[in-house]
Formats: structure tokens, C-alpha cells, sequence
């Protein structure tokens, strides 16, 4: 299934916002580079809604002493503890893998915003 969610320009890079997809709640994401991306909107940890968390990036693996940024507003951090999860998979950032937030595709059609669930 497939919803349309909102215009293609109704987001500017580095913004999010929850949308209703079907029955379920959804944070859709505009990223850094413009692309899109969408999360369920619930936290695995204890529930918390993802579209209050911040929308940010993060240091990458580099060398000692060093310290790259990262994944502009592609990773989502969870607003009450700090749980981070990429956007582009919903994979966590942390050692626990396990930890995850389903992720939708999402495609641009005639300007719009379409998540497919």
C-alpha cells in the first residue's frame, strides 16, 4: 500500500514532522541531502514519540584524538533517552542491534511525498 503524505517541498533539509499512514504514526524525515526517509514514530525503548526527538548527525569512526561529523540530519535521537537511530535504516547506533525502528520507503511521485507501507 502506498500514501501520499505531503508536497515534495514541504519539508527543507535538517526538518521532520509525524504524518498518519494507514493506522500507523510515522516520522518523516528530510535529510541533509534533501532525501527523504520515514520511521515509525515510536521508540523501541520505552515508547517515546521519535518526531519530538532531535534530528541530528554524529561523529563517524576515525582515527585517535580525532573527530569527524557526520550523517547531517540523518540520525534521529530519541527526545527522552537519547536512544539514536539512523534514518535511512532505522538501525540503533549503539552496540545493541537488535534495537531498531521499522523503517518505510518512500519515493517522490508528481512533487509529492509517498510512503509505502
Amino acid at each position: 500500500m502506498r500514501q501520499i503524505v505531503c508536497s515534495s517541498e514541504a519539508l527543507v533539509p535538517g526538518q521532520k514532522m509525524a504524518v498518519q499512514v494507514g493506522k500507523r504514526s510515522v516520522v518523516l524525515v528530510r535529510m541533509g541531502n534533501g532525501d527523504y526517509s520515514a520511521l515509525m514514530d515510536t521508540c523501541p525503548h520505552q515508547g517515546a514519540k521519535l518526531s519530538d526527538g532531535e534530528l541530528t548527525g554524529t561523529t563517524l569512526p576515525s582515527g585517535v584524538g580525532e573527530y569527524v561529523y557526520g550523517k547531517e540530519a540523518a540520525v534521529l535521537r530519541c527526545p527522552w533517552h537519547r536512544w539514536e537511530f539512523d534514518v535511512t535504516s532505522g538501525q540503533a547506533l549503539f552496540e545493541d542491534r537488535r534495537a531498531c525502528v521499522k523503517h518505510f520507503e518512500v519515493t517522490i511521485e508528481d512533487g509529492n511525498v509517498v510512503i509505502h507501507y
